[in-house]
Order: structure tokens, then C-alpha cells, then sequence
């Protein structure tokens, strides 16, 4: 069933890696749940975990559990971005078709040529998540990625927020802040 843009709140999360995006799509959830809302986290980047997942099996290589191979993934996007400019886009709505939740939340938004109208194009709000950078520097070093890169977020300033939340004043002080922003755009 899809959604009908009116009756939910549609959220893409961006941010600068080790900023706290995802631990925000967390507190959005922790939300949802606590309000009684029906949730969906959906991944622009599924594709590229799938593939990066596929590569290390086929290399005969260990991927931890949740470990990310950024220099690998940037490249994943780079070469499927060259065979169809909007291919994670398409991917991504496809998946946004399948679900009715009230709040959907996505959580790694970073183009801001193709992906971000094609997100707005469907009704999605964008919540920049910002953090003291040695603080975000710290949480890179202890996350246990196989790769660091940058890279792909160096064009994420071209994407306009509708709001920003500050992640450096600890766990609490972000969950309120979320928990804030969601109670005025619900």
C-alpha cells in the first residue's frame, strides 16, 4: 500500500559521517513507538550495502556485522550513478511504494543533484544533524569501519535543511531535540 503523502512525515536525515544520523533515525523510532505511530526506516544506500555485502563474499573477505567499507561504497555509487544518474533514487522509491508507515525516516541521504529532489519530490523534509567535529572524529575512530571517506559527503552543504539539530551535547539533550522537532512537524 502506498503511503499517502498528507497522512505521514516523511524524514531524510543528513549529516556528515559520524555525526549522529543514525542514531537520530533511532530516536525517531523510539518516538514513533512511544506515540503509538507506525514506523519505516528505508535505506537510499540498500543498494550499495547489498553490493558491498556481495563484493566481500566474493573476494572471500570478513565484513563485521554493521562495518561499512566507505571507500568501496563510494564507489559502488560512483559506477551506478554512471549507468543511470537516478538508479538509488528509483531503487528507493520503488521501496517507499511498499510501505503505509506515519513516520518514515531515511537516514543516509547525500547526493544533492539526483537523490535529494527525487526524496523531496516525495514529500520528504530534511533534518541536518551537526556535531562538534572532533567530537564526530572520536565516534569515526570507535565505530570499526573498514575504510573512511569523505568523499561523498562534500557537496551535502548544496542540501537545504527545513531544520538542524546540534549532536554534541550527549544522548539526552539530542533525544529531546528530535523528540521536539518531531511533536511540530507532526
Amino acid at each position: 500500500m502506498t503511503a499517502d503523502r498528507g497522512s505521514s512525515l516523511r524524514i531524510s536525515v543528513v549529516g556528515l559521517t559520524g555525526s549522529g544520523k543514525s542514531t537520530c533515525a533511532s530516536l525517531m523510532e523510539e518516538y514513533a513507538r512511544d506515540t503509538g505511530l507506525t514506523h519505516a526506516r528505508i535505506k537510499l544506500a540498500k543498494p550499495l550495502y547489498d553490493l558491498q555485502e556481495q563484493v566481500y563474499r566474493r573476494a572471500g573477505a570478513v565484513l563485521g556485522e554493521g562495518a561499512q567499507d566507505q571507500v568501496l561504497m563510494e564507489a559502488l555509487a560512483d559506477a551506478m550513478r554512471r549507468v543511470r544518474p537516478d538508479s538509488l533514487a528509483a531503487d528507493f522509491t520503488a521501496r517507499l511504494a511498499d510501505t503505509d508507515a506515519r513516520l518514515v525516516v531515511n537516514d543516509d541521504l547525500r547526493d544533492p543533484h539526483v537523490d535529494a529532489p527525487a526524496l523531496r519530490g516525495q514529500g520528504f523534509r530534511v533534518l541536518r544533524v551537526t556535531c562538534d567535529e572532533e567530537l564526530r572524529r572520536k565516534r569515526l575512530a570507535g565505530r570499526g569501519d573498514l575504510s573512511h571517506a569523505e568523499g561523498s559527503t562534500r557537496q551535502i552543504d548544496l542540501i537545504t535543511p527545513d531544520a538542524v539539530i546540534d549532536n554534541s551535547r550527549g544522548l539526552d539533550a539530542y533525544r529531546s531535540a528530535v523528540r521536539t522537532l518531531l511533536g511540530s512537524w507532526l
